[in-house]
């Protein structure tokens, strides 16, 4: 593996994110929903940047299984929060082919919410198969597979306090080290 973002350049990146966010809500209320389980870390470091009142959900939505390249999208909304007339902001950790948020924020506007934006830890350079853009984005990065700071592979990795790309012979070994 080769570090890509370091432990301080991944909170220097989020603080800067916040004050994004902070700037374009000021202080109206937020209910900040992540996508599970990539962007768990993101939240918790997020929203200790946030000083507006903050309402917190989850979902689950996923598209890998254990491997490397996408496949079906499944959403599990069983954790979310009422959302009608509330500023809304969808938190995802990387925006790859764009495809799992594009679903997701297409279906939080089915909940009628005032507003809808969405912010995530990394925007994959070059993948993206949709016309839709993360509203925020704390980094922009190479089209490489990346792992760490709540990104795995295989269920591992999540715990890296750092952003890594694994490399070619890691991703061979059922769990590689």
């Amino acid at each position: 593996m080769k570090i890509l973002l370091t432990e301080k350049e991944l909170d220097d990146g989020v603080a800067a994110m916040a004050q994004q966010i902070a700037h374009a809500y000021g202080d109206k209320p937020l209910t900040v929903i992540a996508i599970m389980t990539g962007s768990l870390i993101l939240l918790a470091d997020l929203i200790r940047y946030l000083e507006m009142p903050l309402r917190v959900g989850l979902i689950q939505a996923s598209s890998y299984r254990g491997g490397t390249t996408s496949g079906q999208l499944t959403i599990n909304e069983t954790m979310q929060l009422d959302i009608k007339d509330r500023d809304v902001l969808i938190i995802d950790d990387i925006f790859d082919t764009g495809k799992t948020l594009r679903e997701v924020m297409l279906r939080m506007a089915e909940l009628k919410p005032k507003s809808l934006r969405s912010a995530v830890l990394l925007n994959k350079q070059g993948k993206q198969e949709v016309s839709m853009q993360p509203d925020f984005v704390a980094f922009n990065i190479p089209d490489e597979f990346v792992v760490g700071y709540g990104l795995d592979y295989q269920d591992h990795y999540r715990n890296l306090p750092y952003l890594a790309c694994l490399e070619p012979q890691d991703l061979q070994s059922p769990f590689p080290l």
